[in-house]
């Protein structure tokens, strides 16, 4: 599969990656030191159990931000055939592509940055990359998914429901907060709290399905 990573328009890029408060060497590092406590060591409940239901295997699925990109192998288990995860760290992109080889028909893995990412899915998976962000890149990153993503198409997943303490990521929000990130762009299908999240998890986290809306329902032209 083609792993090059085209210049994304500048409506959907915000400043270069090395400008942004986290970038590639933050990220890089706490996989090489383990600090990774956002990784369940396994996919999510919530997410299995959504994508179980899905009949279209061949859809074409994103999933920024991968990490340990422990969805995939469900993914690929339930039979899905187009999977591409993209992250800045290069040495987990190192593992991933080690470890998904023999399954490079199915899973195309990118370092890099995920708003320089060009390219059309079906679906963007959301599992704590949203949160990962400075909530200064939040609208950048709602103008990306919807340029990325192919007509009537959705992002699955979780964003937290809560506020934490520390100054860094994760970043949390509210329903209200996301609702306005995301309502001019997207069709909420589904805002709810999630009754399927991790145990780490449940009780903090709101389940959501988004779906592109077209350029004419929201009123935008993404090239200004």
């Amino acid at each position: 599969m083609n792993e090059e990573i085209k210049t994304a328009p500048l409506c959907c890029a915000p400043e270069p990656l090395e400008e942004q408060p986290y970038g590639q060497e933050f990220w890089n590092g706490k996989y090489q030191v383990g600090e990774t406590a956002w990784d369940l060591n396994g996919p999510s409940p919530a997410l299995v159990k959504a994508f179980a239901k899905w009949q279209n295997k061949e859809a074409r699925i994103l999933i920024p931000g991968c990490g340990s990109a422990w969805e995939t192998d469900a993914l690929l288990e339930m039979g899905f055939t187009h999977i591409t995860l993209i992250d800045i760290a290069p040495d987990l992109v190192a593992q991933l592509k080690t470890k998904y080889a023999d399954r490079a028909d199915r899973v195309t893995v990118l370092e890099g940055d995920f708003f320089q990412l060009e390219g059309q899915f079906d679906v963007v998976v959301e599992q704590t990359f949203f949160c990962a962000l400075p909530p200064l890149l939040r609208s950048a990153y709602v103008r990306k998914m919807y340029h990325l993503l192919a007509s009537k198409g959705e992002i699955v997943g979780l964003l937290f429901n809560r506020d934490f303490e520390q100054d860094g990521p994760p970043y949390g929000g509210t329903a209200e907060e996301y609702k306005g990130l995301f309502e001019p762009y997207f069709h909420l299908l589904t805002m709810e709290n999630s009754v399927d999240s991790h145990p780490k998890r449940l009780g903090t986290e709101l389940f959501i399905t988004f779906e592109k809306k077209c350029a004419e329902c929201a009123n935008l032209n993404l090239k200004k």
